[in-house]
C-alpha cells in the first residue's frame, strides 16, 4: 500500500476530555483526513494505555480500589491458557473485543462516523499499546514486570495482536484504508540501566509479530515513541510509519541516515511529532512550528536523503498524546496541528 501523506496530520490517541462526543468532533474538525478514535483516561482509569487492552487476557486482576492491574501467575492456569490460545488459533477476534467500559472513544467515534459523509477520510487510525511497553509496565502479583515471564510475555504479544486485528475489523465498515499504531513509548529507555536485560532481538521479535499480523490484514502499521531511541529497531520490526517527538528530538532520526534513506525509498513514512504536548505549546504558532519542521527536515536531507522524498513521506502529529494536558491546551495542540498541516500542504 503506497502512502505519501505530504503533510497530512493525525493524532497519537489520548485526550483529557470527559465528553466523548465533543472529543470526536474536535478530531473530525482538526484532522479530517486521518482521524483517530480517542482514548479518554480522564473519564476512567480503565482507559489508561496500560489497562485499556487487558480485557480477555488470562489471569489479569483489576484492583479498582488501588486502580491497579496485574497478572496473577500463581497456581494452575492451564485451563485459562487453553481457552485463550484456542481463540487465538481460531482467529476469533470477537473474543478479544474492547468493551465500552474500557474505551468509550471507539464506540462514540464509530457512531459519529456512521452518520457522517466519509469522503474526506483517506485513512482511519487506531492505536494500541505495544507488547514491550505493555509487558514492562504491567506487573505480576510480586510486582515484577510481566515481560520477564516468557510464558506470559507470549500471552501479551498474542493478546495485543488479536485486539489490534479486532479494531481493524471493527472499523472496516468505513470502507477506507486503515492505520494501526503499535505504540512503544518505553523504547525511549531502551539500553538504559533500568532495562539492561531487555534484549534487542526480543524487542524486534515481539513488536514484529504484531506488526506482521496487522499488515497481513491490509493495514499500515506505525509505532510512536515519544523520546529518543534506536530508531532502527522499528525499521527492523517492519513498521511502515515511525512516529517521533520532532519538537524535542527532531535531529535524532538523522543518527541513522543510511537506514532511514532505505526506509523512505521503500515506502516508509516519518511521522514528525512537531507540535509540543506541554505548556510549550503556549508560545508556539503554526508558523513557528513549520519553521522548526523545515529546519529538522533540512538537517536530515543534509545526511544525503533527497528532500522531496522526505516531504512526500511526511506525516504530522503532536509530539505525544494530549491526555495529561488541560482541555484548553489539548485543543490548542490540535488547532496548531491543523494549521501546520494546512501550511505544509499548500506550500
Amino acid at each position: 500500500m503506497s502512502f505519501n501523506p505530504q503533510g497530512r496530520a493525525t493524532a497519537i490517541g489520548s485526550f483529557p476530555h470527559k465528553d466523548p462526543d465533543a472529543t470526536c468532533d474536535l478530531i473530525l474538525n482538526t484532522i479530517p483526513e486521518i482521524p483517530v478514535w480517542p482514548q479518554l483516561p480522564g473519564m476512567d482509569f480503565r482507559e489508561l494505555m496500560d489497562f485499556q487492552y487487558s480485557e480477555g487476557l488470562p489471569r489479569t486482576v483489576l484492583d479498582e480500589t488501588e486502580q491497579r492491574m496485574y497478572f496473577d501467575t500463581t497456581g494452575d492456569f492451564s485451563s485459562e491458557f487453553e481457552q485463550f490460545y484456542e481463540n487465538v488459533l481460531a482467529e476469533n477476534l470477537d473474543y478479544f473485543h474492547i468493551t465500552p467500559q474500557f474505551s468509550r472513544g471507539i464506540y462514540h467515534m464509530e457512531k459519529k462516523l456512521a452518520a457522517k459523509d466519509l469522503s474526506a477520510i483517506t485513512y482511519f487510525k487506531s492505536q494500541i499499546t505495544g507488547p514491550v511497553t505493555f509487558g514492562l509496565s504491567i506487573q505480576d502479583e510480586s510486582k515484577k514486570a510481566i515481560y520477564y515471564n516468557e510464558v506470559f510475555r507470549d500471552v501479551v504479544v498474542k493478546g495485543i495482536t488479536m485486539k489490534a486485528r479486532w479494531m481493524l475489523k471493527r472499523f472496516s465498515a468505513l470502507g477506507c484504508n486503515q492505520i494501526c499504531f503499535v505504540d512503544e513509548p518505553v523504547l525511549s529507555a531502551f539500553g538504559s540501566s533500568t532495562y539492561v536485560s531487555v534484549q534487542r532481538p526480543d524487542v524486534v521479535g515481539c513488536l514484529g509479530e504484531v506488526v506482521a499480523a496487522v499488515k497481513k490484514d491490509g493495514a499500515l502499521t506505525g509505532t510512536h515513541c515519544c523520546g529518543n531511541t534506536e530508531w532502527t529497531i522499528l525499521i527492523d520490526a517492519g513498521v511502515d510509519i515511525i512516529n517521533f517527538d520532532a519538537y524535542e528530538f527532531g535531529e535524532t532520526i538523522a543518527f541513522y541516515p543510511e537506514q532511514v534513506k532505505e526506509f523512505l525509498q521503500k515506502g516508509g513514512v516519518l511521522a514528525w511529532g512537531i507540535v509540543p504536548t506541554s505548556d510549550k505549546i503556549i508560545q508556539e504558532t503554526p508558523e513557528s512550528l513549520v519553521q522548526k519542521l523545515e529546519n529538522a527536515i533540512d538537517h536530515l536531507a543534509g545526511k544525503g536523503i533527497e528532500k522531496s522524498l522526505i516531504w512526500d513521506r511526511c506525516l504530522l502529529t503532536p509530539s505525544c498524546g494530549t491526555g495529561s494536558l488541560s482541555v484548553e491546551l489539548s485543543e490548542k495542540v490540535m488547532e496548531c496541528l491543523a494549521g501546520v498541516s494546512r501550511k505544509v500542504q499548500s506550500a
